[in-house]
């Protein structure tokens, strides 16, 4: 609190110092004093953010001090000068002195602009989660009174839950750092659902990987295509497998896998003949029973239209490298026909543990195009879903868990996963990987 005051005196000191000094009479040592500090303001707005660890964080927390500071300073100096206007004040209303007040106003408007700018600069370039939407909304309502200030509020809120949230999780990982909770007896699977790939700069999974590693963890990707058949994919996935055995001599390894890619690790456990190389399969919001509005697409949509959508994705897909996509083949695989009918084919292999997560979203509203819109359409055929998949089709397995954090919001299928690198209230997706992890280390697997 304290030095909130000292900053917000200083800033209105510098602002309003022409004015005063014609007041007061003050020497021209308290003016440079001010300036002095001023100029150390904008370049280290507080010590305490020296306190947090991350240099991304830091700028960030700085910048929040420096819009805090802006707020205050800004509203002194806009009573100042209202109250110089009307007399109030020394050395006249603003009829009687126009010149000297202009010039004042000026030199506050510039004063507090560039406090202003600083902390918006250092926030928008360090926040991860403002956005873009809030970014915009930030520009656009920037002109427009009292819905800037809300807008302000809401970014500087934002970002200084952002810094609380993040220095806990780098504190937590530290104290944590030589107990090593996800090193696991077998190395991590890391597989991923349908239309996406293990891109390199990309990260399918967002930032779980790197929480994962900092508590011991040592993980690889499936790199299976993106759009195949179940039965191709799990193939892929048996290869893989196979060549993550002979390169480290681990054995074998535990599979966590998300959506589509827990059909594929299934396919690859009963039919590829890698059991043996398989600890457990731990499936995360996986269609095992398929999805009905996936039927009710394919068989409502009128096939030139499914071609032309598929022929687009195909080719995109060959452009990144993909050789051989089929964009049929893996929505087909997720309907609910053709998971009965493979899950009356594949079974589940002995010795290898098998679990289950899934989640739903409460709200349609609080899910992330397209998911807030495809909601609608799951609910209607599926009931419960996370966006994409119905409740009543997570579940496998020898234990299933259904996630359902406190509040309205919910949980998506692309949060599990970290798809928005977001952080929201009632549940942190990277820890529940940790604890994922750390409960198979318990399990000796």
């Amino acid at each position: 609190m304290t030095g909130y005051l000292l900053r917000t005196a200083v800033v209105f000191g510098v602002a309003n110092g022409y004015g005063l000094a014609k007041m007061t009479g003050w020497p021209n040592v308290v003016w440079i004093g001010l300036a002095a500090l001023f100029l150390l303001l904008q370049g280290k707005p507080s010590l305490k953010a020296g306190r947090v660890q991350k240099r991304r964080l830091r700028i960030c927390l700085d910048g929040c001090i420096l819009l805090r500071t802006f707020l205050a300073s800004s509203g002194c100096s806009i009573v100042f000068c209202l109250a110089g206007f009307f007399g109030v004040t020394a050395p006249g209303s603003l009829l009687e002195q126009p010149k000297f007040w202009l010039f004042h106003t000026g030199i506050a408007v510039c004063v507090e602009s560039v406090v202003f700018w600083n902390g918006m600069i250092r926030i928008y370039l360090t926040s991860e989660q403002l956005g873009i939407r809030w970014r915009i909304l930030g520009l656009l309502c920037g002109m427009i009174p009292v819905a800037n200030l809300i807008v302000l509020a809401v970014l500087i809120r934002t970002a200084e839950r952002e810094v609380a949230f993040e220095t806990e999780k780098i504190r937590r990982n530290r104290e944590r750092e030589a107990d090593r909770i996800c090193a696991t007896r077998y190395p991590i699977l890391l597989v991923h659902g349908v239309f996406f790939r293990d891109f390199r700069y990309l990260n399918y999974w967002g930032r779980i990987p790197k929480e994962l590693e900092k508590n011991g963890a040592v993980l690889y990707y499936g790199r299976q295509q993106s759009a195949a058949s179940v039965a191709d994919c799990g193939e892929e996935l048996a290869a893989r497998i196979r060549e993550i055995v002979r390169e480290c001599g681990c054995e074998k390894v535990n599979i966590i896998a998300h959506s589509k890619g827990g059909l594929d690790s299934r396919y690859a456990l009963a039919k590829c003949g890698i059991a043996d190389m398989v600890a457990s399969l731990t499936t995360i919001n996986t269609p095992h029973r398929g999805c009905e509005f996936a039927d009710y697409l394919l068989s409502g949509i009128p096939r030139g239209q499914q071609e032309i959508v598929a022929k687009a994705y195909n080719a995109a897909l060959r452009r990144l490298g993909e050789e051989n996509p089929d964009f049929f083949a893996a929505v087909n695989d997720l309907t609910a026909g053709a998971c009965g009918a493979r899950n009356e084919e594949i079974r589940d292999v002995p010795g290898v543990y098998y679990q289950s997560i899934g989640t739903t979203l409460e709200r349609a509203v609080k899910g992330r195009f397209p998911l807030n819109f495809s909601w609608y359409l799951v609910n209607h055929f599926d009931g419960e879903n996370d966006g994409l998949v119905g409740e009543r089709s997570f579940p496998w397995g020898e234990h299933y868990r259904r996630i359902t954090p406190k509040g309205r919001r919910g949980i998506s299928h692309g949060d599990m996963i970290d798809l928005n690198r977001e952080n929201f209230d009632g549940f942190d997706v990277r820890e529940f990987y940790v604890e994922l992890v750390h409960e198979l280390k318990e399990r000796g697997l």
